[in-house]
């Protein structure tokens, strides 16, 4: 069933502002193999995967994200080719055909971290003033130490949900074809996280019991998100993500 079946009257359309090199560098994380020693078959199954996902979501995806996965195919496939079969090229000595994409993935990352590093110093400069109240009071204590969850992050962890129910029997709910809203899900997960209330990703959707209904939910909590009323972090890296209001 696609995205667009079962939101009824709601559409969500959300833009994935991360890039293809993000997902790459995302995946080699996961995996925690080296950047320079990339396994092309693997990144590209579990690349194809998200992408999978992103249709079934019917979220947008842009051409740069097609055009990686049609990249990691070509040197995927030339991979499996003995070298004497290899296709004829101008060049008689090329190079493997994977340095040029990790050139790519370690500019790209050096950037990136700059950028983080930045942002770190802009997150501790926002918590210096010249000027206290006497009982100052920090709501969000220690959200330094936490980061940001990418769309990745959640693509991974709606993943894990998905293959959880799908070690079930079908569920009574999917036979009976019952339709959710993402306008029914928004309310329900603004009331979840009401106040100062945090919930785990894995806690907002305990109760969902077909792929249709973790599907729905999974799209209004990327509508409250794209709306930022909500905030999502993480204690570390793959760690259970938490959800609460901004």
């Amino acid at each position: 069933m696609q995205a667009g079946e079962m939101q009824n009257e709601y559409k969500v359309r959300l833009e994935v502002f991360e890039g293809p090199l993000d997902l790459l560098l995302y995946l080699i994380k996961k995996e925690e193999v080296d950047i320079y020693d990339v396994s092309i078959e693997q990144i590209t199954s579990q690349y194809l995967e998200y992408l999978e996902t992103f249709r079934m979501l019917d979220l947008d995806i842009a051409g740069e994200f097609l055009v990686m996965a049609a990249t990691l195919i070509y040197i995927k496939s030339r991979s499996l080719l003995p070298v004497h079969q290899q296709p004829p090229d101008e060049d008689a000595e090329e190079e493997d055909p994977r340095w040029d994409l990790i050139r790519q993935l370690i500019e790209y990352k050096k950037f990136k971290d700059a950028a983080f590093q930045l942002h770190q110093r802009e997150l501790l400069q926002e918590g210096l003033i010249a000027r206290m109240p006497e009982k100052p009071e920090f709501n969000d204590a220690g959200a330094l130490l936490k980061s940001e969850v990418s769309i990745f992050d959640l693509i991974n962890a709606f993943q894990k949900v998905l293959k959880k129910i799908e070690l079930k029997r079908e569920d009574l709910r999917e036979i009976f074809e019952e339709n959710f809203t993402v306008s029914d899900k928004i309310d329900l997960i603004i009331r979840t996280v009401a106040g100062d209330k945090t919930v785990t990703f894995s806690e907002l959707f305990a109760s969902a019991a077909s792929r249709t209904e973790i599907a729905v939910t999974f799209l209004a909590l990327l509508e409250l998100i794209r709306m930022k009323q909500l905030r999502v972090v993480q204690n570390g890296l793959f760690a259970e993500i938490e959800i609460r209001r901004v």
